[in-house]
């Protein structure tokens, strides 16, 4: 099922005779890996999704809630890393998927910018919860599963494909290889159409090492890119002073100082249901069902992309454990709203993982481990810039492309939606749209093909919502004008 698997080497091939804990808890060979594997490949993960330690906080702290207050820096950083270690490791434990969790981009946009502003932190975060909480009964009850499993195999594959072109956007982006513009054309090469400076020569170092050492199948491929290109990065910071904004999020500079102590003072600092009284029932209402839907779908095709590209999918683009994982997923979310850090959701970049090999949890007990040592070493989970992590994305995302052969282009039907899928995902920087957008459109050409009867019982419901969804807005301003 997968196209990135690394070579069988001498550390990645299960040894002989009688089998460990680990292999009998995690079920090592039965998924042809091992513990360097497993433990090469979370450290990988962390490494590309590390950002999310500096930036969720800088989104949240940079928003007010309605009563103008802001979230501490300090103390939200502290709970990104508290929430995503708690989460990270609970998914390994017992979902046995290695998909690492954090606090989700995008969604803790709609916390700040569409939560925040009509009710108190404590209410937003509230809101969190109960998104949480709706999606664990989705999953305990298989209703999420059934949603999963009625989606069609060759769709599925198309969301795998989907998430390969946005996570490589993202790395591109996120690294500053490309740039957005106001004006035509609305993404362009580096600064106005050219690469300059040296942020853009680490990025091309690191994605050249990546390439050269992943096609020549050397063990670690990807984290020795990484690691190469921070040291060079940090390097030409201490000699060259790049201005900040070049580099973006983080910037390769040697710390001042090493440990840090964490300020827990933002833990359970939750209202669950303050936020209808604050913002009204309608307003509230509102929130949570993009809150829900977001969460939702984006983990969802997330879910879906990685166990393809890991092969974790069976014949009939059935995942085996699907209920643990989406529970734990749900749970995470309701975590991160009792540590005000955000909804935790799956997170895209575990596909770096996965390219250097990671088949269990095991690797995300490596990774969530990683994250426990950022709560006493936040000055140095800083050091490594985008330029230097993000090129694994870009990697990884050509690997996830490869999916696209088993989709069948010669059916409309089918053809069609896989292909909005693929395009709407980076083109609208969105899981969940592209997702939509391919569901609504393969329900639309076979209800006028007079083939309603193809299409699961349990797609309609989310076809409507989703046309819900995309009319959330016109709809919103109606429910509060009536």
């Amino acid at each position: 099922m997968s196209h990135a698997r690394p070579d069988e080497t001498s550390d990645d091939t299960p040894p002989p005779g009688p089998r460990g804990p680990l292999d009998g808890f995690f079920g090592l060979t039965a998924r042809g890996t091992t513990v360097p594997r497993e433990l090469r490949g979370g450290v990988t993960t962390f490494f590309a999704m590390a950002y999310i330690i500096l930036l969720n906080p800088i989104i949240l702290s940079g928003a007010r809630d309605i009563n103008h207050a802001q979230l501490s820096l300090p103390q939200l950083t502290t709970m990104t890393a508290l929430s995503a270690t708690i989460a990270t490791i609970i998914m390994g434990l017992v979902g046995n998927a290695p998909m690492a969790v954090a606090s989700g981009l995008g969604i803790n946009a709609i916390v700040a910018f569409q939560a925040a502003p009509v009710m108190t932190w404590p209410q937003a975060m509230g809101l969190v919860v109960l998104e949480g909480v709706v999606i664990v009964l989705l999953a305990v009850t298989g209703v999420r599963e059934r949603i999963m499993n009625a989606i069609p195999l060759p769709l599925k594959h198309a969301i795998a494909v989907g998430i390969g072109a946005f996570i490589a956007l993202v790395g591109l982006y996120d690294a500053k290889f490309i740039s957005s513009s106001p004006v035509a054309p609305p993404l362009a090469l580096g600064t106005g159409g050219k690469l300059m400076g040296w942020p853009a020569l680490v990025f091309a170092l690191a994605l050249g090492i990546m390439i050269v050492l992943y096609v020549r199948k050397v063990p670690g491929a990807i984290l020795i890119g990484i690691v190469v290109a921070t040291v060079v990065a940090v390097i030409v910071q201490s000699n060259a002073s790049v201005p900040d904004e070049k580099w973006g999020v983080v910037v390769p500079d040697v710390p001042d100082k090493l440990f840090a102590a964490p300020d827990f003072g933002l833990l359970f600092k939750v209202d669950v249901f303050g936020g209808f009284g604050k913002a009204g029932f309608i307003t509230a209402l509102v929130v949570l069902f993009t809150l829900v839907l977001s969460g939702f779908f984006d983990a969802m095709g997330t879910i879906l992309g990685l166990s393809d590209e890991a092969g974790l999918v069976n014949e009939r683009g059935e995942v085996p454990g699907l209920g643990r994982i989406l529970t734990v997923d749900g749970l995470s979310a309701a975590l991160g709203g009792l540590t005000s850090s955000s909804a935790n959701t799956v997170f895209v970049e575990s596909a770096a993982g996965v390219g250097e090999g990671a088949r269990t949890g095991l690797a995300n007990i490596a990774t969530g481990a990683l994250f426990a040592v950022t709560l006493f070493l936040t000055p140095l989970a800083a050091v490594v810039p985008a330029q230097a992590a993000a090129p694994a994305l870009v990697l990884v995302g050509a690997l996830m492309m490869t999916q696209a052969a088993k989709i069948t282009w010669d059916d409309l039907d089918i053809a069609i939606p896989a292909f909005l899928t693929i395009a709407f995902m980076p083109f609208t920087y969105s899981i969940t749209t592209g997702i939509g957008s391919g569901l609504v459109s393969y329900a639309v050409i076979k209800l006028s093909r007079g083939k309603a009867r193809e299409v699961s019982i349990w797609l309609w419901p989310v076809v409507i919502l989703f046309l819900a969804f995309f009319a959330l807005h016109p709809l919103e301003s109606w429910l509060n004008v009536k």
